[in-house]
């Protein structure tokens, strides 16, 4: 397959709903799963449409109570088409899928620089002899609220007629996830369908609780030639314009469908409907819009794209695709946060988690504007996190496990083991970690971007909030010495209470505490360094009493993490857990990546275990780079040496099942820094995680946003050891002969497009003309100044 292109060859069912998802076309705006167009919701086939930022609450019974369960809503399907031929007599026969007749011929293309999906499937009918079908489709990424559908059939031998029927369909549900089937999916209701223009429908309704409104409009025409009748036919819940199209050997039947969707929550609008019916209306052709659409796209690549030879390369590509597609440029306009699974599906039910922590380090130097609206997203919910920490009795602000519409903590109560059918408590809501990564990405992105005036504002206000949470979750134990955090669950996951324990939650977990001595050190750090009149108006903002800080401060260097045999505890007591039979459980199972869930339906319980689903102590190391790591843990009294961290990564490599897409990323890239000849392996991984759909089945419900975004941050970030410290870009590149050769634009403090490229042992570092001051690069044993317009080529040590 060429670079830039993703093929699927054939029809095969079973892999319908990952080529679904790894198909799916988006603008930041709104996304639509790759399902062929004539098909509905099936067990074979997942036709949705989803709108950042639109969700909707429903009440379920589960388990024999009552669950609140808020989900990213599947909107009304714009994309149904389907078409059948007429006989001589009037009759028309069936229509035709490859689901109801034998195809010649199948093949999916997705062109990743054109941002289009284009199908193409021969079928041989009886009387008609063969014919021939390509459908182009595209959402289109400079317009956000457009999207189009071209299809073109061509008889090689025969003349007749071709009925045709495209629907704009709101009889849809949330039934992407097979394991949520107990819970309430009807979210739309007040569905409305009509016509109005020549050739054009449209259907309106609303969210049930939300009360979002939707509107949809379609145009639908026969190009080059009139179509013999044409009726618009609303109908209830669906929308359906009929055509007759004639279609001869040498004269192909063209048929174009134009889309345009809004919702109540667009700005500068009125009525979603009526926004809808003028977008349509007055937009252009096809051909027009493929043209502008490329067009946008060529934009993205230029500042986007990361050149990697071969197979990985081609992977990495396709990652940032759908990168792009879920947060482009039109997301700086919207309200909406990183969803864990992309606008890609219903898994997780489309729910902001932390992995944002993934994704920003990639968007902060391509798309600063796109970083600083998902951390707005965060700023508008800190009112939010604050009255969270209130009502568990903290101070500062507590953000939630899972955020969605209004940052309530929207983590389920009970989740469902497949296994054995069991509905179990669910206690991840105790992952606090997650304000420690919204303060991380508040940091870096300042850091990268040099946005001072966000850090001293809006980001001032979350980092100090979170710093202040952390320091009232601190006790201080005299018989330590030494203050902790206890009752939490670390990104672990599976561990999320004591073996027999009566409530839930760990005690000092090392990177929950790692990360919160981050924060309150640079929180520290940046009150010291704002200027006077700032920090007294944030203090008053916030009501920070300066009589607060000392324990900031002593909290930093007093806060406890555990060590047992030589190595970082995960949390206090893990080394006192029971070995785990790993052989055995891989001998008797073809996986093992969720043995949590294969112990409960054995009746026993992962957290008698020291076995761990993903990294946790190890995402230290892909947070920090070692000298940062080290510096923090001196900061405690603890001397963390490359030795230790080095038993500590050989310690838990042993005994991780890898049951997070993320877990791969992480270990490939702490490897990669510790220059060890593993990390290949699990680069490898990570870069298969969605393609492979390495976990039988996550994939058809949605992308793995944090760990496509996170594969290409290995090679800016992980690869190059690129930092943004001290008003100087810091490297410190990594040899992973797999991944030798690479090279990516940047932007950094007001520098559009610096080039950096590795290949032949050399890095090259190039900083476009412009007004702007030279670039401070800084290498382990160097320091150079590129000046605007100069290009450096650095012979690296290890080549």
């Amino acid at each position: 397959m060429e670079e830039w292109t993703w093929e699927y060859e054939g029809y095969d069912p079973a892999g319908e709903r990952l080529r679904e998802s790894l198909c799916t076309l988006g603008n930041g705006y709104f996304a639509t799963r790759g399902a062929v167009p004539e098909s509905r919701a099936s067990l074979v086939h997942y036709p949705a449409t989803y709108a950042a930022g639109v969700y909707n609450r429903l009440e379920s019974t589960v388990a024999g109570r009552r669950v609140v369960n808020e989900d990213l809503v599947n909107l009304p399907n714009w994309l149904l088409l389907r078409f059948r031929l007429r006989h001589a007599d009037g009759s028309a026969g069936p229509w035709i899928s490859p689901d109801t007749r034998p195809v010649l011929a199948h093949r999916h293309a997705l062109d990743l620089r054109r941002g289009t999906l284009t199908r193409m499937f021969r079928f041989r009918d009886e009387a008609a002899g063969t014919l021939s079908v390509e459908q182009i489709r595209l959402v289109h990424m400079a317009d956000p609220h457009l999207a189009a559908l071209r299809t073109v059939v061509t008889a090689e031998e025969w003349s007749g007629e071709l009925e045709v029927e495209a629907a704009l369909d709101g009889d849809v549900t949330n039934s992407n996830v097979h394991r949520y089937r107990s819970l309430d999916h009807h979210h739309l209701v007040r569905v409305r369908t009509g016509a109005s223009a020549p050739g054009i429908t449209w259907l309106s309704c609303r969210t049930s609780t939300s009360d979002v409104g939707i509107g949809m409009a379609a145009r639908t025409i026969a190009v080059g030639q009139p179509p013999t009748p044409s009726e618009l036919r609303p109908s209830h819940r669906r929308a359906v314009h009929r055509l007759v199209v004639p279609v001869a050997p040498g004269r192909p039947a063209v048929v174009d469908k134009t889309v345009a969707l809004h919702t109540s929550r667009d700005p500068a609008i009125s009525d979603p409907l009526g926004a809808a019916l003028d977008r349509v209306a007055t937009a252009a052709g096809v051909p027009a819009l493929v043209d502008s659409h490329v067009a946008a796209w060529a934009r993205l690549w230029r500042s986007a794209d990361i050149q990697v030879p071969g197979e990985a390369g081609r992977v990495l590509r396709l990652h940032l695709f759908h990168v792009l597609q879920t947060l482009s440029p039109h997301t700086a306009e919207l309200d909406v946060g990183v969803p864990a699974r992309g606008l890609h599906g219903e898994a997780y039910r489309g729910h902001v988690f932390w992995d944002e922590l993934f994704v920003l380090p990639y968007l902060n130097l391509r798309f600063p504007e796109v970083s600083r609206a998902l951390l707005n997203y965060r700023h508008r919910r800190l009112p939010q996190a604050r009255r969270a920490a209130r009502a568990a009795g903290r101070a500062g602000a507590m953000y939630p496990w899972q955020s969605g519409s209004d940052g309530r903590e929207e983590t389920q109560e009970v989740h469902l083991n497949p296994r054995s059918g069991r509905w179990l408590p669910d206690h991840s809501r105790l992952q606090h970690h997650v304000g420690s990564a919204i303060a991380y990405n508040v940091w870096q992105y300042c850091e990268a971007s040099g946005d001072t005036e966000y850090l001293h504002t809006k980001g001032a206000e979350m980092l100090l909030e979170i710093a202040r949470f952390w320091a009232d979750s601190a006790e201080f134990a005299p018989g330590l010495g030494r203050y902790r955090i206890r009752g939490v669950v670390g990104p672990d996951e599976y561990h999320d209470s004591y073996p027999d324990a009566a409530r839930p939650g760990l005690d000092d977990n090392a990177y929950t505490n790692v990360t919160a001595v981050w924060v309150l050190s640079r929180a520290l750090d940046l009150v010291r360094r704002l200027p006077v009149w700032r920090r007294q108006e944030l203090f008053e903002r916030i009501e920070l009493d300066s009589g607060e800080l000392p324990k900031w401060e002593e909290v930093s260097r007093r806060l406890r993490v555990p060590f047992h045999q030589g190595v970082i505890s995960q949390f206090d007591g893990y080394g006192d857990l029971a070995e785990l039979d790993w052989d055995a459980y891989r001998t008797r199972y073809d996986s093992i990546r969720r043995l949590d869930r294969i112990l409960e339906a054995e009746g026993d319980s992962v957290n008698r275990y020291q076995a761990s689903k993903q990294a946790d102590v190890l995402m230290l190391g892909h947070l920090f780079s070692p000298a940062e790591l080290r510096d923090l843990f001196h900061r405690l009294g603890y001397e963390v040496d490359d030795q230790v961290w080095r038993r500590t990564v050989d310690y838990y490599l042993r005994r991780t099942s890898h049951g997070s897409t993320l877990s791969g990323l992480v270990h490939g890239l702490v490897l990669a820094r510790a220059r060890r000849a593993e990390a290949w392996t699990y680069v490898q991984e990570a870069l298969e995680a969605d393609v492979a759909d390495i976990q039988g089945g996550t994939t058809g419900e949605g992308i793995h946003l944090g760990a496509m975004a996170g594969t290409l941050d290995l090679v800016q970030r992980g690869l190059t050891g690129l930092e943004t410290r001290e008003d100087a870009l810091c490297l410190d590149p990594v040899p992973l002969p797999a991944l030798s050769e690479y090279g990516f634009s940047l932007r950094y403090r007001g520098h559009w497009g610096v080039g950096i490229r590795r290949r032949s042992g050399q890095l090259e570092i190039r900083v476009p003309d412009s007004e702007e001051s030279p670039i401070r690069v800084v290498l382990a044993d160097r320091a150079v100044t590129v000046a605007p317009g100069e290009t450096c080529t650095l012979v690296l040590a290890d080549s």
